[in-house]
């Protein structure tokens, strides 16, 4: 088996960019950027931390402002050329319910 190349720029279907730049020992760093004017995240370039195994990868970032603080974790696999993902988002929101939120994004290497 090949082992997978996660090096490079990954784009999901809203137009949000994830770029992985160090891949090393099944560790990666790099950076998230959204395209959603409605997410936390919005207008901020974010250091992204992972690790993956194979084909499944998982990451995450937080926002730079610890007061209004989110943060997301991706987890996924590649399948037929795609990042298929699953994410959270946790904020701090003063009611539990509305602090959390998932769904799922499939990326593509741009």
């Amino acid at each position: 088996m090949i082992p997978m190349q996660w090096l490079g720029t990954w784009k999901n279907q809203y137009g949000s960019i994830l770029r992985i730049t160090r891949d090393e020992a099944s560790q990666i760093a790099g950076t998230f950027e959204t395209a959603l004017r409605d997410s936390s995240f919005f207008g901020d370039v974010r250091p992204v931390i992972g690790v993956h195994s194979g084909n499944c990868i998982g990451f995450a970032f937080c926002t730079s402002d610890a007061a209004d603080g989110a943060i997301a974790t991706f987890s996924g696999r590649l399948v037929e050329g795609q990042l298929q993902t699953v994410w959270h988002v946790v904020a701090n929101k003063p009611s539990w319910p509305h602090a959390v939120m998932t769904n799922a994004d499939t990326f593509e290497r741009a």
